[in-house]
């Protein structure tokens, strides 16, 4: 069935590729669900057995009223897991879903057995803390459509939208139907988040994948990942924005199968 019970909440989730190849989580970004890999999946599930589901409050999931943490993700995601009787699995994230990576790496270590942090932070300094503000009082109007306009010049690059000008009504027209009130309790959710003093715990292999034109997070986030996290890689991404899975899709599928690869058992 494509829902659990767990954590006390319904969570949706979808299994591909072949039953023996080792596992793999894909964790979203923040407005993302499990249909938002389609640039991913057929690469990724022709050797691993993947795992994409909705976090708390997106998509297919259930949407509870109450304060979201990156942690009550995080224990979503072991207990799913556990329903699902999976010990470990390879993570993979992007944006909030590279942050998710980031606490299972701290707080569960033994459920992973490497993480890649594609557009990710672990802290939010003043402009990036900036941005996400307006983000979480865009929200608040209530208007899905309105919502996306305020905020998509932040999160995709000029040389895309010049390039892919007819993705956008597109996307418009999927935020006109995002659960706003769910969307303020993530934003909230991210604003909480910092980590950088913990990161040099992190023991799990780790990739680090940051867009050169990512306006939201960009590469210095990254960089102080690569230095604090011990043994990490750390990739640049020329020519892309923040939504780098699908304007760079190649090269960011080409840069976590070669990470995995030297991993894989």
């Amino acid at each position: 069935m494509p829902y659990l019970h767990v954590n006390g909440l319904d969570l949706y989730h979808e299994l591909h590729g072949p039953e023996s190849g080792e596992l793999l989580i894909l964790n979203n970004g923040i407005f993302m669900n499990a249909a938002s890999w389609g640039f991913q999946l057929p690469d990724l599930a022709r050797r691993y057995r993947v795992l994409t589901y909705d976090m708390r409050g997106q998509g297919r999931s259930e949407h509870p009223k109450g304060e979201y943490s990156l942690d009550l993700h995080a224990e979503d995601l072991v207990a799913l897991m556990d329903a699902l009787h999976l010990s470990s699995a390879h993570m993979v994230g992007t944006s909030y879903g590279g942050e998710l990576n980031l606490l299972m790496g701290l707080r569960h270590p033994e459920r992973c057995r490497t993480l890649v942090i594609i557009a990710s932070v672990s802290q939010s300094d003043p402009l990036c803390a900036a941005m996400v503000e307006r983000w979480r009082l865009a929200a608040q109007l209530g208007d899905g459509k309105a919502f996306f306009r305020l905020i998509y010049a932040d999160v995709y690059s000029e040389l895309f939208l010049t390039a892919r000008p007819d993705l956008m009504p597109l996307a418009e027209e999927r935020y006109a139907t995002l659960d706003l009130p769910a969307a303020v309790r993530l934003i909230k959710s991210f604003q909480g988040f910092n980590v950088t003093a913990e990161l040099a715990g992190i023991q799990v292999p780790t990739c680090i994948v940051s867009a050169e034109l990512d306006l939201l997070k960009p590469r210095k986030y990254g960089e102080i990942m690569h230095r604090a996290i011990p043994g990490a890689e750390f990739h640049l991404i020329p020519g892309a924005g923040h939504v780098v899975v699908l304007e760079r899709a190649a090269e960011v599928n080409t840069i976590i199968l070669g990470f995995l690869a030297k991993h894989a058992s």
